[in-house]
């Protein structure tokens, strides 16, 4: 049972899939349903709280306070630099969202993006990759520890490095000075992972409001507290979900312990040193290393440590900053503070998603419109004119390198790799058959022996030809450089671009604002389709 497929069969609408998360956002009737399910009055304290995050949209925060107002909500880890370009293009699609739910319901709807800060995994997002005009990809990172189970709010990095190689390498570019000055003003010196993405972010889209749940803990407390006293029966939930996706023939994308609270917890603490003045995490405490709660007798085990359950609803009390979300904890929380209408979610994220309506009927909390993010590739002029010399079209490329080899081939004055092996086969057979039936009229065993050996013989023509057809395909050196130039760009190492490659080069060769602007208008509302965007 695959996890993985759950996302495919749902946008397919297989109904196996349908009946476990209903698709509702392809139905106007089911969004304005969610919109009116959603509006609820947003707390003060949660206006109050935001405002360190959302200095450049006092506007957006006046919004949210207002009764009946919406949320098209998005989220991502701290990547560098925004990380993979599909971060971009989930931010886009909450805008689109949160403008056509708006246009549909005449409600009020805000773009919300959740930085997901809570998250510890540094290895995947410490890094960046930038195509190169000779192909191949060039890795920009920040050598970050790989054993770090720090919130990546705490991080701290020193970025120098990873912008001069970005200047090496894209500083010829018409609007490298623009782009590479915001990188260097968001990463200046002190500033932590969650501050230098919140201000790229915002350079790139203003229209989004951000949300950042570590310059908030002790809101997000009442959430926790009910992890922690509910475990069991949410736990319940959960498996009980996770039995009739196992019924439907999937698996669940995030594993559920039995018992164990959907919180993480930070034995060690202690005051924040070095905090850069401006930052908004500024006055809070260090959460320390986090880690998985365990049921055990009488409370619960953490890191080793036995903690009861009196013990932890104290720490909880005295410092919440201890206690973060996990995957499944995330949205109930958001949906907690948020009037959330629509959450705009990237594969592995719908397939979780469908993990939780039980949850959300257990927290009492109206399940917010399911989106898919939009999904670009950009095929820039160099591209499409690499395609119209190939002959081939973009979604060619996610072919196989060497069958698009032996298809761009040059075949003159040779035989096709499949008329070669047709022609052998063809040749060889009616020997077998004459033979085979002369041995068999001998001894029935040596008819047995003719028939592997013929077998054999076919397996052996079989790699004879293959290694003729990689050959043929080699044989035109210009084919094949166009062939993997086209192939870094538009789909590097077999992986969709949006994957692999970050901001910079495009905001370097079109602009941030530009090209953010670019991805924004061909963002269809509700649509999930992949669609190229051609600069």
């Amino acid at each position: 049972m695959s996890s993985s497929a759950f996302t495919p069969a749902w946008l397919a609408r297989e109904p196996r899939a349908l009946a476990l998360l209903p698709d509702r956002f392809r139905d106007p009737a089911a969004r304005r349903a969610a919109v009116e399910a959603a509006a609820r009055p947003v707390a003060p304290a949660l206006i109050d709280a935001l405002v360190a995050r959302n200095a450049h949209a006092p506007h957006l925060l006046e919004r949210l306070a207002r009764p009946g107002t919406v949320a098209a909500v998005t989220g991502q880890q701290m990547g560098l630099f925004l990380g993979p370009l599909f971060t971009l293009y989930k931010a886009a699609a909450a805008i689109a969202a949160a403008r056509a739910l708006e246009a549909e319901t005449g409600r009020a709807c805000v773009p919300v993006f959740w930085m997901q800060t809570e998250d510890h995994d540094l290895p995947e997002i410490d890094h960046t990759f930038v195509p190169r005009g000779t192909g191949g990809l060039l890795r920009v990172g920040l050598g970050l520890p790989a054993d770090s189970r720090v919130p990546v709010s705490e991080v701290r990095v020193d970025a120098t490095a990873a912008l001069t190689a970005l200047r090496a390498e894209l500083g010829a570019q018409p609007h490298a000075a623009e782009h590479l000055g915001l990188l260097e003003r968001a990463y200046a010196p002190g500033a932590t992972l969650a501050d230098a993405f919140a201000r790229l972010l915002v350079a790139v889209f203003p229209e989004l409001l951000i949300v950042d749940p570590r310059t908030m803990p002790a809101l997000a407390a009442p959430v926790h507290r009910r992890a922690i006293d509910e475990a069991a029966a949410i736990a319940g939930a959960l498996q009980d979900q996770g039995a009739a996706l196992a019924g439907a023939g999937f698996g669940e994308q995030v594993h559920v312990r039995p018992g164990s609270p959907l919180c993480f917890f930070a034995p060690d603490g202690g005051e924040a040193t070095g905090a850069a003045a401006d930052s908004a995490a500024a006055s809070l405490p260090r959460t320390g290393a986090r880690y998985r709660l365990d049921p055990a007798p009488d409370g619960f085990t953490v890191a080793g440590l036995h903690v009861t359950h009196a013990e932890l609803r104290g720490w909880l009390e005295r410092d919440p900053a201890r206690f973060t979300t996990s995957a499944l904890l995330r949205p109930l929380l958001q949906d907690t503070w948020l009037p959330t209408a629509a959450y705009v979610g990237g594969p592995g994220e719908i397939a979780y998603w469908a993990q939780l309506p039980r949850v959300y009927a257990h927290f009492g909390l109206p399940m917010p419109l399911v989106v898919p993010r939009a999904r670009f590739r950009v095929v820039d002029d160099r591209s499409r004119a690499l395609l119209d010399r190939l002959g081939l079209a973009p979604d060619d490329l996610a072919a196989p390198r060497d069958a698009l080899l032996q298809r761009l081939a040059r075949h003159e004055g040779f035989d096709p790799p499949d008329v070669a092996e047709a022609r052998l086969v063809a040749a060889l057979a009616p020997e077998f058959a004459r033979l085979s039936g002369q041995m068999a009229a001998l001894d029935p065993n040596l008819a047995k022996t003719a028939a592997r050996t013929e077998e054999s013989v076919r397996d052996q023509v079989a790699k004879l030809v293959a290694k003729y057809a990689r050959a043929l395909a080699q044989r035109d050196q210009v084919t094949v450089e166009r062939l993997d130039r086209l192939r870094a760009y538009l789909a590097p190492d077999g992986v969709p671009q949006e994957r692999v490659h970050g901001l910079p080069y495009y905001a370097a060769r079109w602009g941030t604002r530009g090209f953010a602007r670019l991805v924004l208008e061909a963002c269809a509302p509700f649509d999930g389709a992949l669609r190229d965007l051609c600069p």
